[in-house]
C-alpha cells in the first residue's frame, strides 16, 4: 500500500475510534507532516482520498474538518475498496459457489484486456450481512495480477487480501447499475421469487496505474441492501 493510502487509512481509523463528530477540526498540515514524516504533497493526497470518501471536508484558509459519518448499514456507492469498509459494524460472511480458473467470455475478455487463451479467476459467492443474504456476486480477476486465490481468501474480504498480501495499489472503478427482475437462476440464490426486483451492478476495477484487474457483476437483495452517495466540492 502506498504511503498516502496508509496515512488516509490511519486518519480514518482515528476518526472512527475516537468517534469524532461533524465539524471536529483535524490537525493542521504541518502537524500531520511532522507526525507521519512525509512531504506536504503526500498529506494532500491522503486528505484528497478522505475527502473523496466523504470522511472529511476542507475549507481553504480554515483547515480540515470531520464530515458526518454515514448511517450504519448503508453501502457507499462510490467506494472502490469493497463494501466491507462501510459495514464494519456488521458480521459480513460469504458462501463460495465457485472458484476456478476459466477462459473468459467475450465481455470479460474485452473489459480486462485479456490476451487470447489467457485464463482468469472466476469467483461466485453469496454475501451475507448478519446472516441475511445481501447479494450474489460474480467476479473475474486477471490471473497475472491476482496471482493466487483459494477458498479461505474468497470467504473473507478479497480486497483486504489484495491490499495487504499482494500489495496491489487499487486506484479507481467504473460502475454501472440498473434494476432488474430476478429470473429462475438468480432468485433462488437470493431466496426470492422470479420477478422480484434486484439492483444489478457491473463494476470494473483498475490499479492506480490504470490497468483493469477485476470485472464484477453483483445482484443485491432488495430488502437487505441500502446505499448512499456523498457529493463533494459542489460549485454553482
Amino acid at each position: 500500500m502506498l504511503k498516502y493510502m496508509e496515512i488516509a487509512a490511519d486518519i480514518e481509523r482515528s476518526i472512527v475510534e475516537e468517534d469524532l463528530k461533524q465539524g471536529t477540526k483535524l490537525p493542521k498540515f504541518d502537524e500531520l507532516i511532522r507526525k507521519y514524516g512525509v512531504s506536504k504533497s503526500t498529506i494532500v493526497k491522503a486528505l484528497n482520498i478522505l475527502e473523496g470518501r466523504g470522511a472529511i471536508y476542507q475549507i481553504q484558509g480554515s483547515g480540515v474538518f470531520v464530515r458526518r459519518r454515514n448511517r450504519l448499514g448503508y453501502i457507499n456507492m462510490i467506494e472502490n475498496q469493497g463494501f466491507t469498509t462501510n459495514l464494519d459494524h456488521f458480521d459480513i460472511t460469504a458462501k463460495v459457489l465457485s472458484l476456478e480458473k476459466v477462459l473468459p467470455d467475450l465481455e470479460v475478455k474485452e473489459n480486462l484486456n485479456c490476451q487470447e487463451g489467457e485464463e482468469v479467476y472466476h469467483v461466485k459467492r453469496i454475501r451475507y450481512i448478519n446472516e441475511q443474504i445481501l447479494c450474489v456476486e460474480e467476479s473475474f480477476f486477471k490471473s497475472d495480477i491476482v496471482t493466487y486465490l483459494n477458498e479461505e481468501i474468497v470467504m473473507g474480504s478479497i480486497f483486504t487480501y489484495l491490499n495487504e498480501a499482494l500489495k496491489l495499489n487499487i486506484g479507481f472503478s467504473d460502475k454501472y447499475l440498473h434494476m432488474i427482475k430476478l429470473n429462475e437462476d438468480n432468485s433462488p440464490l437470493l431466496d426470492l421469487k422470479p420477478g422480484d426486483p434486484g439492483l444489478f451492478i457491473e463494476e470494473l476495477f483498475y490499479l492506480s496505474s490504470g490497468v483493469p484487474f477485476d470485472f464484477s457483476r453483483t445482484v443485491y437483495h432488495y430488502e437487505h441492501s441500502q446505499f448512499f452517495v456523498q457529493s463533494s466540492s459542489l460549485n454553482h
